[in-house]
């Protein structure tokens, strides 16, 4: 509800609640002064508005630095720019951070592109190596340019070729792998190459991925999997 003096529209988050054994300023009333923390769990308050525009009924609001909830719900958004660390176990159908669904199947669901009230769910593909991958049709010419970053990225000696021949039969042989930027085709039969290409490599920028590993804590290096790096 709105502070004394302000109209009943006032944009206000809410009136600090206290708990049902009743309210006692005193308890918190330990000088810290405005917005600085205290560890009671009592209260969890609004703290995006200023002393000034806060409910002159409620005790002088603390910053909360822990809090204890018996079940906690958000409607909308939850945010914070620290980490959440969580010692117990998360249990859900889905968890999404950073835009990234989480599940042990890693899935996207987005509404369906060509059937209304569908929906359309993939699952990511998966494999024992950060693979990338690089795709395309290739039509009156012997190379396939890879992109400028696999350089860097790639691993050369991991990288491996599939060709698909269109329309005939062209024999299609790859030549060479140029400094791992440059693949060469050729066509056994001297026929003009028309073909789809999917190219693999593995990342050589980080450890190589553990696959197979005892007990439940991963033994590499675990900042090199989380979405936020």
């Amino acid at each position: 509800m709105p502070a004394p003096g302000q109209p009943k529209d006032a944009e206000f988050p809410g009136e600090f609640i206290p708990s049902a054994s009743g309210k006692n300023c005193d308890e918190y009333a330990d000088g810290s002064g405005w917005a600085n923390p205290t560890t009671a769990y009592r209260y969890i308050w609004y703290g995006n508005i200023d002393e000034d525009r806060y409910p002159k009924d409620a005790c002088v609001p603390y910053y909360h630095r822990y809090a204890q909830i018996d079940f906690f719900k958000v409607n909308n958004q939850l945010n914070g720019s620290g980490n959440i660390n969580v010692t117990g176990t998360v249990t859900a159908s889905e968890v999404t951070a950073g835009g990234v669904t989480l599940t042990s199947r890693k899935a996207f669901d987005i509404s369906h592109p060509t059937k209304e009230g569908w929906r359309l769910r993939h699952i990511c593909l998966e494999g024992p190596e950060s693979g990338v991958y690089h795709r395309g049709r290739l039509k009156d010419s012997n190379v396939i340019e890879l992109p400028d970053y696999w350089a860097g990225l790639v691993d050369p000696e991991s990288i491996t070729v599939t060709l698909t021949q269109i329309g005939y039969s062209q024999d299609l042989i790859v030549d060479k792998i140029e400094w791992g930027r440059r693949i060469v085709i050729k066509s056994g039969t001297g026929a003009n190459i028309d073909c789809y290409f999917l190219v693999h490599g593995e990342r050589i920028d980080g450890e190589k991925l553990i696959v197979e590993y005892e007990g439940t804590d991963y033994p590499g290096d675990n900042s090199q999997y989380s979405i936020n790096k």
